[in-house]
C-alpha cells in the first residue's frame, strides 16, 4: 500500500525524525542511552552557546560534530532511491546529521540545520568543520579568520528561529503534498511536527511509519508499526524487483 500510494501521487513529501538515524549508530536525543543521557539539554540552547561558547564547543567536539561521520543506513538509502524514481518530491528532516544528503537525496530541507556548516556571527563568512575542530583543539573557541568574530554552528538551537528559507519551503511542500509520509518521528516537536497536520488539513494522505506511538496516530490514513530498517529493506527489494521486471520486459 505504501508504494502504491506514492505511485498514485503527484507530490509525495517526507518528514524524518531521529528514529531514521538510530540504525546508523545515532541514538535519539530523549531515549534510553540517547544524547541527553550524556549531555545536558541546555547544551542546545542558544543562550548557553552565546554565554559559554568554549563549553559548548568542548562538548560539541566529542558528542555533536562526530554525528557527521556516521554512515547512511537502509532508510536513508530507500528515501534517496524514492526521489531518484520520482516517487518523492521533497524530504524535510528534523535531523542535523546530514545523512540524507550523504545517501544521495537532493531535495532535502534541513529544518534544524546541520552539524557540517559553520559561519561567523559578525560577517557570516562560512567555515569548514575541519577548520572549526582545529581551532577548538588549539584555542578552545573558533574565531573567524576574516574578522575575528565568533563562529557558530549551522544547527538550530532552542531559542533560535527556524531559517526562513527552510520554513517557507517546508510549508509550501506540505500544502502541495497529496501524500505526506512521516518516518522515525513521534511528532512531538513543533513547528516541524505541525507540518504533517498542515498537510493533512490541505488534503494530503497521512502515512506514519514509526516504532512507537506518535501524536497524530489517531488521524493517520496509514500507520506502520515497524522497524524502519526492515521496512526500508522491503521497499528497496520491491523497487529492485520492479526494475528487473522492466528490464526483462524491454529485453535487456
Amino acid at each position: 500500500m505504501f508504494l502504491s500510494a506514492l505511485r498514485q501521487s503527484r507530490c509525495a513529501v517526507g518528514l524524518t525524525g531521529a528514529g531514521v538515524s538510530t540504525a546508523s549508530g545515532i541514538p535519539d536525543f530523549r531515549g534510553a542511552g540517547g544524547l541527553y543521557s550524556k549531555i545536558s539539554p541546555r547544551t542546545f540552547e542558544i543562550d548557553f552557546f552565546l554565554s559559554n561558547p568554549g563549553d559548548y564547543y568542548k562538548i560539541a567536539l566529542e558528542h555533536i560534530h562526530p554525528l557527521a561521520d556516521k554512515t547512511p543506513n537502509p532508510t536513508h538509502t530507500m528515501l534517496a532511491r524514492l526521489e531518484q524514481e520520482n516517487l518523492l518530491k521533497a524530504l524535510i528532516t528534523q535531523n542535523i546529521d546530514g545523512l540524507h544528503s550523504k545517501a544521495g537525496s537532493k531535495n532535502v530541507i534541513e529544518f534544524h540545520g546541520n552539524v557540517v556548516d559553520f559561519y561567523c556571527l559578525e560577517c557570516e563568512s562560512p567555515s569548514s568543520r575541519s577548520q572549526v575542530d582545529s581551532q577548538i583543539r588549539s584555542a578552545g573557541v573558533p574565531k573567524c579568520p576574516r574578522c575575528g568574530g565568533l563562529i557558530r554552528p549551522g544547527i538550530v538551537f532552542f531559542g533560535d528561529l527556524i531559517p526562513f528559507d527552510a520554513l517557507q519551503k517546508a510549508r509550501e511542500y506540505s500544502r502541495q503534498a497529496d501524500v505526506f509520509v512521516v518516518l522515525g518521528s513521534s511528532l512531538e516537536v513543533n513547528p516541524a511536527a505541525s507540518l504533517a497536520l498542515d498537510a493533512q488539513r490541505a488534503g494530503a494522505k497521512l502515512v506514519i511509519i514509526n516504532r512507537g506511538p506518535t501524536r497524530l496516530d489517531p488521524i493517520a490514513d496509514e500507520r506502520y508499526e515497524l522497524d524502519l530498517t526492515e521496512f526500508s529493506n522491503t521497499v528497496l527489494s520491491l523497487l529492485e524487483t520492479k526494475e528487473k521486471d522492466r528490464l526483462i520486459k524491454d529485453g535487456l
